[in-house]
């Protein structure tokens, strides 16, 4: 056989078996890729994503988009063709496992803690609207959580409304653990409580609760590896009473990081007249009650997402702006924000037109 063929037939078989190792060979990454990116303000399956009754709601053009990332699921291992191909594709990212799915975290925990942040940001956006509209808003420290097999199982159950320690008024979630760590492992603490279900009660009839309880509860010694302290087995969250409905229907997105465009979608919704001025903004980022803007994981697959479905500015947490600004799409205006009236003020200059006075994204 000549040489020359030879060596052809030789390279052949190397790309041959490189190509088949590359397919065969399973690579510890997760790829992440633009999401359906949804308008707040409009339709999602033939019904509206906003629903507010009980109070007067104003018509609302141009988008207040969120925005949403896909990711492979905790089972996917890619190969390394495909890991090579999400390297050096533009619209995906590959990322580390381990990234997406901390501590071998399996697909039906991560949909259920994504499912939970959901909820959550839900409740915050419609909390961090009404504020800015000066609504009244009442909120609650609840029961959020109690361990299986703590003091507290059977005794304490979530959504049981938390209204004092030993006698002292709770007014913060962080005030329980502080009260209940007052105390040595094995001593008494006393909670006054409303239980859940009058709670409930209480809010569909709109009237103040009439029946608490105390509750005395032995405390056991922490066993997270850290100092031993007091525990009681539960965790705290906040919960509130709105003064009147508002829902938020979308299904199939989890994760806490369409907080911000809720809001602004619940605020223009409440309004009268554009928050955008017709003009196609989209975002992301978490709220908490009091407005702040946090930051998100995808941000780089969230403004592709945006841009391809049309957008012409994008809500940016002041935190992920640097990532962002490092590879804007062509025609994406990144727009930094740090509060729910920062992404006010920065609507009003869109909708006015005053686009230099944007506070833009810069890699600095």
């Amino acid at each position: 056989m000549p040489r020359r063929t030879a060596t052809m037939l030789a390279s052949t078989l190397i790309l041959i078996a490189l190509l088949c190792a590359g397919v065969l060979i399973r690579a510890p990454y997760s790829e992440m890729s633009p999401g359906p990116t949804v308008n707040t303000l409009g339709e999602h399956d033939g019904e509206p994503v906003l629903q507010i009754s009980g109070h007067k709601t104003y018509p609302a053009s141009g988008h207040l988009n969120m925005t949403t990332v896909r990711v492979t699921s905790a089972d996917y291992r890619m190969n390394l063709v495909e890991a090579v191909y999400g390297w050096l594709a533009h619209d995906s990212k590959v990322v580390p496992h381990d990234t997406l799915y901390p501590d071998g975290k399996t697909e039906e925990q991560s949909t259920q803690e994504n499912a939970e942040e959901f909820s959550q940001s839900q409740e915050s956006a419609k909390v961090a609207a009404l504020k800015a509209l000066k609504l009244p808003v009442q909120s609650w420290v609840i029961v959020s959580t109690v361990v299986k097999g703590s003091p507290a199982e059977g005794r304490l159950h979530a959504g049981d409304v938390i209204k004092a320690v030993d006698g002292k008024a709770v007014k913060e979630p962080s005030d329980v653990a502080k009260l209940v760590t007052e105390h040595t492992p094995g001593q008494a603490v006393v909670f006054t409580i409303v239980p859940a279900k009058e709670q409930a009660a209480a809010e569909k009839e709109r009237r103040t609760p009439t029946t608490t309880e105390k509750v005395s509860i032995t405390t056991a010694a922490s066993d997270d590896g850290g100092a031993k302290r007091a525990v009681v087995g539960i965790s705290a969250g906040t919960d509130h009473t709105f003064p009147f409905t508002i829902d938020i229907k979308l299904a199939d997105v989890g994760g806490p990081s369409a907080g911000l465009m809720f809001a602004l979608g619940i605020y223009d919704k409440l309004t009268p007249g554009d928050l955008t001025g017709g003009k196609f903004v989209a975002g992301t980022g978490t709220i908490d009650d009091a407005g702040e803007v946090g930051p998100i994981g995808g941000i780089e697959m969230k403004t592709v997402g945006a841009r391809d479905k049309g957008a012409q500015y994008f809500l940016t947490p002041a935190d992920n702006c640097a990532a962002a600004a490092k590879d804007v799409p062509g025609g994406l205006t990144l727009v930094k924000v740090k509060t729910i009236d920062d992404a006010l003020g920065a609507l009003e200059d869109i909708r006015s037109g005053d686009t230099d006075a944007l506070p833009k994204c810069t890699t600095g």
